[in-house]
């Protein structure tokens, strides 16, 4: 049996993720900072990082207006009846306590504890700007063109406290999760974002400043300094909380590089349109990492925010743009083509609009101009017709058009293009995606995008390029090549993956690792076997850093299948499967298992599992497809590939081996069922072959030789597909 979804790494997604605190015990606290720094200590204790969570106090729960209408899930009626959440169904009636308030800015959301020291986001929400009470989850739904989103019940996993991504509403945290029983006794010193969050524990610098008291202060302050840091350690530090990411490790610091500890989603996902415009996303480290004022090295993130998080420019935002860009703030008239007026135009507002999903409010960190011919495209935010709302971007693009003769918003449309045409996977742009990413001008983030979404390509072209991106300066491209190379272990990639297991970067050595997984050290040089031990146990270490995720245990089954441990794997396939019920992978992973044991029975129970979770699924109906077929029941198995190639009509493993099935009832069918699957992967010679030898089965010999003659073209040296030919033409 094959199986389709054997994946190697799933990315540990979260929005935001603060880590455990380190293995230290000199944490103070915030309130040991106000004595010789009571000024800052008031700005930041009414600021929003201060309050990125509070306890729910009677003060607060004054500052709302009564909740009249109830939220309504399935039979479930909730209201907020401060401190309690009442929840009545045709049963009864439930009060869940109020605990904390995450938030405040543009919403708060509310905790209460359930059993096993869970804490929950409860369904009931409050808008601030709105003044209003609202569905916590129905927000969080993805309205988006060609995406299905099932509403998450407020009591499901993405929204516990514990293990989602609210660690960044307090300071120091501590999970304490114990896997025996699910449950945590999660601890943090206090909620907020607080003063140690940036500058590491203060309790040494508190005994160094007290002993100086009345002395010149110490040269040395044990405290880490956000002025010392580098510009790129600045930005490095806000990022955890401010990027959609995977998770490393468990342990970033203030002053580390963020990639020794996180991964970051590029444009490739639904999030972002194709333009690289926020569609569904609230974080920003995305957006910033194509901002060209951030990658000329001059820019970070307190030039505009204080540590506190406030916006230093609120009364004269043009003044964040400077000194840089002195020329264009003295006369935004000229650079902007808009006349002054009651509604003044100012940079932020053509180069960071604002746009709103799941109620909360975010700027564009990309500080690119207005590109009206890609929002006309992609219909993608754009500032112009958020302030003109009376008017089109197809307007707004003639206007802008004649302001500018140079044609700025070409190189966004053409890397625009790129990534949505690999959305669709229509490779026909394939020779333009390979020649961005080897550019060495390219950005970022899309040659990101564009690597990652080549995962569905099946060209042998792209591995020259993604073998050169292994060079590149970026880590992020070069993690992303790493991974892409793992799908195609070819002794080449090994030869190139081999190279970066000793990459400065932990997030390039630990996706070198992973795509090396199924590689034993022994078949290396020492000095290479030495690098992949290295990587390969960083691999592991972060995937066990995270024992309450489903896809961390997914991802430790498969590495215990690469090991040769099916037993072992079988138990991670479980723990994933536990703590997410509806994660279809892990089932498909165990039904290969037993599939190579002989155990077909529970193989089939297990895909049986999986398709009922997902029944469209083009890899779970193609593996029971084949079961099927091993055990005779060529109905049923016709059944589950022709499933497979309504959800994924290029799936050419599912063509070929429909064809196999039904050549002895249609043969016609069978020959254009090899057809296509030859067509969407001529690298597969058995195809074509397949092809013809229904070809010649059917009488049709001069099909049959045309098919083979341009088999053998692409691959010379294919035995059975020349004998096959020599045949042919020996009978003639």
């Amino acid at each position: 049996m094959r199986l389709v979804v054997l994946i190697a790494s799933i990315a540990l997604l979260a929005a935001c993720s603060k880590t455990e605190p380190p293995p230290k015990t000199d944490w103070v606290g915030s309130a040991t900072c106000r004595d010789c720094h009571e000024d800052f200590y008031k700005k930041w204790a009414t600021s929003f990082h201060g309050l990125a969570m509070q306890p729910f106090t009677t003060n607060l729960a004054a500052t709302l207006p009564p909740h009249t209408n109830d939220i309504v899930v399935g039979q479930s009626h909730y209201r907020a009846e401060p401190p309690f959440v009442i929840e009545r169904t045709p049963t009864g009636e439930k009060r869940y306590k109020i605990l904390h308030a995450l938030g405040g800015k543009n919403v708060f959301y509310f905790l209460t504890q359930l059993d096993r020291g869970w804490f929950q986001t409860l369904p009931v929400a409050f808008d601030v700007r709105r003044n209003e009470w609202y569905d916590t989850a129905a927000s969080a739904i993805r309205h988006f063109s060609g995406v299905t989103n099932e509403l998450l019940h407020w009591t499901e996993r993405p929204y516990t406290f514990n293990t989602s991504c609210y660690g960044c509403h307090v300071s120091q945290i501590s999970k304490n999760y114990d896997a025996t029983n699910d449950s945590y006794r999660t601890t943090w010193t206090e909620p907020g974002i607080n003063c140690e969050t940036c500058h590491g524990p203060a309790g040494e610098h508190v005994r160094v400043c007290l002993a100086a008291k009345g002395k010149p202060s110490p040269a040395d302050l044990k405290i880490i300094s956000v002025r010392k840091m580098t510009i790129n350690q600045r930005n490095d530090l806000c990022a955890p909380c401010h990027a959609k990411m995977n998770t490393l490790t468990q342990s970033f610091q203030p002053s580390d590089r963020y990639f020794d500890h996180y991964g970051l989603v590029a444009v490739e996902h639904i999030d972002f349109y194709p333009d690289g415009r926020d569609l569904g996303e609230n974080y920003t480290y995305t957006g910033w990492r194509m901002n060209p004022c951030a990658k000329s090295g001059k820019l970070d993130c307190t030039h505009c925010h204080t540590s506190s998080g406030r916006y230093r420019f609120e009364k004269n935002p043009n003044d964040s743009c400077l000194p840089c860009h002195a020329n264009k703030v003295s006369d935004i008239t000229a650079h902007s083509n808009h006349k002054p007026g009651p509604v003044k135009p100012t940079c932020n507002s053509c180069h960071m609009p604002m746009t709103e999903f799941g109620r909360m409010r975010r700027s564009d960190h990309s500080f690119l101009p207005p590109t009206p011919a890609a929002a006309a495209l992609y219909k993608s935010p754009l500032s112009c017709t958020i302030c003109h709302t009376n008017k089109t971007a197809t307007w707004a693009d003639q206007q802008v058009r004649t302001w500018h003769k140079d044609d700025y918003q070409a190189p966004v449309l053409q890397r625009a293009a790129l990534v949505d045409a690999a959305r669709k996977r229509d490779w026909t742009k394939l020779p333009d995606m390979l020649a961005y990413i080897a550019r060495p001008d390219h950005e970022e983030i899309f040659a990101t995008a564009l690597i990652r979404l080549l995962d569905a390509c099946d060209s042998d072209t792209k591995w020259p390029v993604l073998r050169q991106a292994l060079k590149d300066s970026s880590p992020l491209i070069r993690s992303a090549a790493a991974t892409s190379l793992g799908h195609n272990l070819t002794p080449e990639n090994v030869t190139a993956l081999l190279t970066v297991l000793g990459d400065d970067f932990r997030l390039v050595r630990i996706s070198a690792g992973a795509a090396l997984d199924a590689y034993p050290p022994g078949m290396f040089e020492t000095a290479d076997a030495a690098r992949l031990r290295s990587a390969a146990k960083e691999y592991e270490d972060s995937l066990r850093s995270q024992p309450d995720a489903h896809a961390a245990h997914y991802n430790l089954g498969n590495h215990y299948l690469n090991l040769s441990q099916p037993d072992a794997a079988l138990t991670e396939f479980a723990i994933a499967t536990k703590l997410e019920s509806n994660f279809v992978p892990p089932l498909v992973n165990t039904a290969l298992i037993y599939a190579r044991q002989n155990r077909n029975a529970e193989a089939e129970a297990a895909l049986r599992k999986a398709i009922a979770l997902d029944p469209a699924s083009a890899e779970i109906n193609f593996n029971l497809g084949l079961l099927l077929a091993e055990k005779g029941d060529t109905k049923a198995a016709e059944v589950c590939l022709r499933t497979t190639l309504k959800a994924d009509p290029q799936f050419a493993p599912a063509a070929y081996n429909l064809a196999v099935i039904i050549s002895r009832e249609n043969l016609d069918e069978a020959i254009a069922l090899c057809a296509r699957a030859a067509a969407a992967r001529p690298q597969e010679p058995r195809y074509a072959y397949t092809q013809a030898f229904y070809q010649r089965q059917k009488g049709d010999i001069a099909g049959a030789e045309c098919t083979l003659r341009a088999l053998l073209q692409r691959h010379p040296n294919h035995n059975d597909a020349t004998a096959l030919l020599n045949d042919i033409l020996q009978r003639r």
